[in-house]
């Protein structure tokens, strides 16, 4: 938060729990972000490995995604950062399960913080808006800014893959939850460059490329048994 901008409301900020709150019911636990073809592929083993993953993943997919939930807590018109986001997503796996995610997301925010811009986005995309997207609309619904909005994207990238690792090696939820602790100063330094960069509109907004991720969601996808959908 810049000096000089008004603090949001109690009840707002308390909103953002709600939001990123692992168990609200927009479908993430179904995902490890690239966390089970990495486990399977040795790149991650151990609480150290995790680490370096979600760095990795932090400064790529969650600062897009960081800025592009920002831009739509900001106002920005949905579709042309759905649009935005299409281009910011080569692997048609990920596309598909960024619209599924933000169809579920939709579903629990409507019933939650119900919108009329919500309502529109659902209508203009029947097979869901990349979540994204719909995470900075929620925000932006629930009273949040747009620097809430690139918090609860960026925790969202690391903390879904902490998670899922914890499952897939047994890894000590301790370790895990302590993996998250020690990226959260970069936390706020990426939620903070989402947040800046969504005041300079969609053409500003980051676009950071990570082929690994890319190649092994589409690998990931074609495995006839696993545990999580991405």
């Amino acid at each position: 938060m810049t000096a000089g901008e008004a603090i949001p409301p109690a009840a707002s900020r308390a909103a953002l729990l709600v939001l990123a709150d692992g168990r609200f019911p927009a479908g993430g636990h179904a995902h490890s972000g690239g966390a089970e073809a990495a486990v399977k592929a040795g790149r991650v083993r151990d609480a150290a490995t995790l680490e370096a993953f979600c760095r990795g993943r932090l400064h790529t997919a969650g600062l897009t995604a960081a800025g592009l939930a920002a831009a739509a807590a900001a106002g920005l018109d949905p579709l042309a950062l759905d649009e935005a986001a299409d281009a910011r997503t080569p692997s048609p796996a990920l596309r598909a399960a960024a619209r599924r995610l933000g169809r579920q997301l939709t579903r629990a925010v409507r019933a939650t913080w119900p919108s009329p811009e919500l309502d529109a986005l659902a209508a203009a995309r029947p097979r869901g808006a990349h979540q994204p997207v719909v995470l900075g609309l929620a925000a932006r619904t629930a009273g949040l800014t747009p620097l809430d909005a690139a918090y609860a994207a960026v925790y969202e990238s690391v903390s879904g893959p902490a998670t899922a690792v914890v499952r897939l090696l047994s890894l000590d939820p301790f370790d895990a939850t302590g993996v998250l602790a020690r990226l959260t100063p970069e936390l706020d330094a990426v939620a903070a460059r989402a947040a800046d960069a969504a005041r300079g509109g969609v053409d500003a907004l980051p676009a950071c490329s990570a082929p690994l991720l890319d190649i092994t969601a589409e690998v990931h996808a074609a495995w006839p048994v696993r545990l999580f959908a991405t």
